[in-house]
């Protein structure tokens, strides 16, 4: 069995120095608000090139506080492509703001700026571009657009931790960004974990001030917040394998390349595109394939740990019918979602291992 990712390679790498960093938290006992959060905080945000990162609970929190940190709530609304996962339209209406959907680029599944050019108005009060599958969105393009309205820019850097664009890490470009540390990520903890990262003092403070109850002090609450933290556990898994996260992002970037040389001869696999000026982590390698019910059932018979990312766009679930969309409003994210296939890639896939996969794809589509 090939999975789609191997998650007990990566710990292989990290054990040793994860285990003498919990072996430090479990006899201090500062399992809330540790020194390694501090620490992870400060090494994180310098390696995107930022100056404040504040760590929290998981990664729809993250997108949550930062629009709230922003003053967005009910009667705004919040411009988001139609083809993410469905946190980032969660988030926002968990804040009490209404997602607008925007269609995707028909090569890149990443937002369709000219669609996101019709779609702001008076009342939008944030663009959240969503670094989708390990690369970035066109944010020099979504900036100036939400900025004719007054709009701030929410990155939603989920699936691209340490993607660049134009030589800049994601997470740098916009008012703030917002990540996640779910284990399957690029940078995963070894449970939930998310951060918001941020050029402005001022938003950092709301954010602080949010994750801790609305408090800045003990038992002083000036304002609601939450109680969304990372864990000192975490922060220790985190720091141990951001010290690794520049190597496994190449050896990603070898498998997809290996991918692409692999995939060539096949013309009804559409391999993925990669704007100009990305440098991906490839979190995912998403082909698209027709038949895919049929070619998904074939590849797990062959011990192809497959899977897909995503099924139905945000305006086809049930979670936002009241949005009012029917099928038909953005047929590029549905007809992407009818055929849109992960292969399995992580930094320890083998060449042997993606020939295999290959083969299987194509006796799949045969």
């Amino acid at each position: 069995m090939i999975p789609l990712v191997d998650l007990a390679a990566q710990h292989d790498q990290v054990a040793d120095e994860v285990a003498q960093g919990w072996t430090e938290v479990l006899k201090t006992t500062a399992f809330i608000g540790g020194k390694q959060v501090a620490a992870f905080e400060g090494e994180f945000a310098a390696y995107l090139g930022v100056p404040h990162c504040v760590a929290v609970g998981n990664g729809t929190d993250a997108i949550e506080l930062g629009l709230r940190a922003l003053g967005i709530g009910p009667g705004d609304e919040c411009v988001l492509p139609a083809n993410t996962f469905l946190a980032t339209a969660e988030a926002v209406a968990r804040a009490g703001a209404k997602p607008v959907l925007v269609d995707c680029d028909e090569d890149t599944a990443l937002l369709d700026v000219d669609k996101l050019a019709e779609a702001v108005g008076p009342r939008t009060k944030a663009v959240l571009p969503v670094h989708l599958y390990g690369q970035a969105a066109p944010v020099e393009l979504v900036a100036p657009i939400a900025e004719s309205v007054g709009a701030a820019v929410l990155e939603d850097a989920a699936q691209a931790q340490g993607a660049r664009r134009h030589g800049a890490c994601v997470g740098s470009f916009g008012d703030l960004a917002a990540t996640s540390f779910y284990p399957g990520k690029n940078l995963g903890a070894y449970g939930d974990g998310g951060a918001v990262v941020t050029k402005r003092s001022d938003l950092a403070l709301k954010v602080r001030l949010l994750r801790e109850h609305g408090s800045p002090a003990k038992y002083e609450h000036p304002v609601l917040g939450f109680n969304s933290r990372l864990d000192t556990l975490q922060a220790v898994v985190l720091s141990a394998k951001l010290r690794r996260l520049e190597t496994w992002n190449a050896a990603r970037r070898e498998a997809a390349a290996r991918y692409d040389e692999l995939l060539a001869d096949l013309p009804q696999v559409r391999r993925p595109v990669v704007l100009e000026g990305n440098l991906p982590v490839w979190h995912l390698y998403v082909v698209r394939v027709p038949r895919r019910a049929e070619v998904l059932a074939s590849l797990h018979e062959s011990g192809i740990g497959a899977g897909v990312h995503y099924p139905v766009p945000v305006h086809l679930t049930g979670a936002f019918a009241s949005l009012g969309h029917g099928r038909g409003s953005f047929p590029v994210a549905e007809r992407a979602a009818g055929e849109l296939l992960s292969l399995p890639l992580f930094p320890e896939i083998t060449a042997a291992q993606q020939e295999r996969v290959a083969e299987a794809l194509r006796k799949a589509l045969r």
